[in-house]
């Protein structure tokens, strides 16, 4: 007898009418979570592009700034316009975005022929996925430092109080975020409404003193540039790259938002302030190049520039809010498809599922930009490590999304040409140019990188090891209850219910099994309990549970699968009574029920299956798992953890 449920696909129908249509709110929410990295390129772009203390510095000259401002123009159009908004974001999994996402359609929709291409390109996107983790512990650092460096344009005193006001910044921003994004969204979106404003007003201002700016609309003047210049325009590619940072975070907190906030207020305030501002720089600069120090605080009057200061510290944590927010999605989808441990992960909206705070990952994150500060102490130090990060994500997302294309909505190959070359030149160009930042600290991006790419790709490998393994010990299910009922697996019945929480209803639970067959021992009631998370805030009471007597109505032994909302902390004695006793074989005794979890206890064995460093790894990680029993808010007296060894 099994009771049947309402499949998590229909479930999932309850929570698809919020993206349907986009709210105002959920584009100012957007517009203060999203935004804040790309938004506030404008503070420290052309001055970095122009910088006299580069390895490479490009000559200040009238025909450099055309061709730097159309470049900087050109690239966002391409880079976040094109391929991000209008084309990567149309590749969602089930409303989520970022670069997991799409390692999860490559799996699903690369078939045979293509498996050993999805593999590869799937190893790939872990280490793009690596990548933004290196771009969301730099991205808080480079953004609060360079808003916070502005006072030494008010006032050259304030120098020394740079480092620690950007430290205290930086704690209070991680210490908000246990809020939610929802919460962040409602208090930052009006703050980014009015700097994006400021940013267009302060870039119109510009203009006006220079309108010969706006003919770097041209596309001309930036090709001239990288076909006249190019031993220069290669290496300003560099700087130029910063424009753009902050792209993978509108795909990322694409769970957040959903596609059509976030396009909408792209499209309508994001890109269009930003290019002002770009364009008033330039003109700012074409005026009079001494302006090159500080081209963005010297937009304003002298009496203005201490409030832009404060208004753009605000903008640059925000920045690194939308880092930080895409940090969570993208480790919360690593965990679900095997590259990290079970994270703790609180959902913070009953309407957004994407919307998620991760505890381990912001203290983590929180730690390391604390870290970057006090090591660089300056945006400039940090510029030619932020790049890196994003350029190479950048490449890998479009791979990945053509590739997708072809294999899911079979675009033909002339169209996939015809989009990805053009696209891909551009993407190489940039890693190309920052690579010759190598020793000036584009290293560090790609030092986190492959040290977070190893931690994922060993967990995964070590987490088939233990499955494989784990699944052998435990066994059929079925097999070892007709086991039980013809009395080859000697026990004795006691009185008493006992609850084992399991993956699925495939294999034996290993407490279960060892209660037998160590124990010889079961109890008069056997609930086996699975519990699985639906795609929706909350599940209605009538499709919450699903009971299967495993074959036998008398033996006393239950599978019982409990579904619950993201939202929705799970409370497994609660739930257990509301079972009909009819259902269970008879009435559990829940005052007095004992609960037990299977453990495994992890250990370097002599088997050559990882080398003995990524063994050593591989049980370092999963002590960041979260625990089981309080997750399930299960009675600490009466739970009872029986594990069993596993050599990796």
């Amino acid at each position: 007898m099994k009771q049947k449920t309402t499949a998590p696909e229909n479930l999932a129908r309850s929570s698809r009418p919020v993206r349907d249509t986009v709210r105002l709110g959920l584009v100012v929410g957007a517009l203060g979570v999203v935004f804040g990295d790309i938004g506030t390129s404008p503070i420290y772009t052309l001055q970095t592009v122009f910088n006299p203390a580069d390895p490479h510095p490009v000559p200040v000259s009238s025909g450099n700034v055309f061709g730097v401002v159309s470049l900087i123009f050109w690239s966002v159009t391409v880079v976040v316009t094109v391929t991000y908004v209008l084309l990567a974001m149309r590749a969602d999994n089930d409303g989520e975005g970022g670069i997991m996402a799409l390692i999860t359609l490559l799996r699903r929709w690369s078939g045979r022929r293509g498996r050993r291409a999805a593999a590869l390109l799937a190893g790939l996107g872990i280490f793009g996925a690596a990548l933004f983790f290196g771009d969301s512990m730099i991205t808080p650092a480079m953004s609060v430092l360079s808003a916070v460096e502005g006072l030494k344009v008010v006032d050259e005193g304030f120098d020394s109080w740079v480092v620690p006001i950007t430290a205290v910044i930086t704690v209070t921003l991680f210490l908000f975020q246990r809020r939610g994004t929802s919460a962040v969204g409602r208090v930052f979106g009006p703050v980014m409404i009015l700097w994006f404003t400021v940013l267009g007003v302060c870039g119109v201002t510009g203009i006006l003193r220079h309108p010969d700016i706006l003919k770097a609309l041209s596309p001309t003047y930036a090709l001239g540039f990288l076909a006249g210049h190019f031993g220069i325009a290669f290496f300003a590619l560099a700087a130029v790259v910063l424009a753009i940072t902050g792209a993978e975070a509108l795909y990322a907190d694409m769970g957040h938002f959903g596609r059509r906030a976030i396009t909408r207020g792209w499209l309508a305030l994001v890109f269009p302030a930003c290019m002002l501002s770009y364009f008033g720089q330039g003109a700012l600069i074409l005026e009079n190049p001494a302006n090159l120090s500080s081209p963005f605080f010297l937009l304003v009057p002298s009496w203005a520039r201490l409030l832009l200061v404060l208004l753009a510290t605000a903008a640059t944590v925000i920045a690194s809010q939308a880092v930080i927010t895409g940090a969570y999605s993208v480790a919360s989808q690593a965990a679900q498809l095997g590259y990290l441990p079970r994270l703790r992960i609180a959902h913070t909206s009953e309407t957004e599922r994407g919307q998620i705070y991760v505890p381990w990952v912001n203290w983590l994150l929180m730690v390391s930009v604390l870290t970057l500060i006090f090591a660089f102490r300056s945006s400039a130090a940090l510029a030619f490590a932020f790049g890196m990060a994003v350029t190479g994500t950048i490449t890998i997302t479009t791979l990945l999304f053509f590739y997708l294309a072809r294999a899911k909505w079979g675009t033909p190959r002339w169209l996939i040409a015809l989009g990805a070359i053009p696209l891909l030149v551009v993407d190489l160009l940039f890693v190309g140019a920052n690579l010759t930042k190598l020793v000036h600290g584009a290293w560090l991006p790609l030092l986190i990188g492959l040290t977070v790419f190893t931690v994922m790709t060993t967990w995964r490998r070590g987490r088939e090891i233990v499955t494989a393994e784990r699944a052998r010990r435990e066994g059929a299910l079925r097999e070892f209850v007709e086991r039980l009922r013809d009395g080859s697996a000697a026990s004795q019945r006691v009185p008493g219910t006992a609850v084992f929480l399991h993956r699925g209803d495939e294999t034996t639970p290993i407490a279960m099994r060892a209660n037998a067959e160590h124990n010889h021992v079961r109890h008069e009631h056997v609930v086996i309990l699975s519990l699985e998370t639906e795609p929706v805030p909350r599940v209605p009471a009538d499709d919450r549970l699903a009971v299967d007597d495993l074959g036998y109505a008398d033996d006393g032994i239950t599978h019982v699968t409990a579904r619950y909302g993201y939202m929705e902390t799970p409370d497994v004695p609660g739930m257990l009574a509301r079972l009909d006793p009819e259902a269970t074989e008879g009435q559990l005794q829940l005052e007095e029920a004992s609960y037990f979890l299977s453990k495994i206890e992890l250990q370097r064995g002599p088997e050559p299956t990882m080398a003995d460093w990524r063994k050593r790894l591989f049980i370092a990680t999963s002590y960041v798992a979260a625990d089981a029993a309080e997750y399930f808010n299960l009675p600490r007296d009466r739970t009872v953890i029986m594990g069993s060894r596993i050599d990796v």
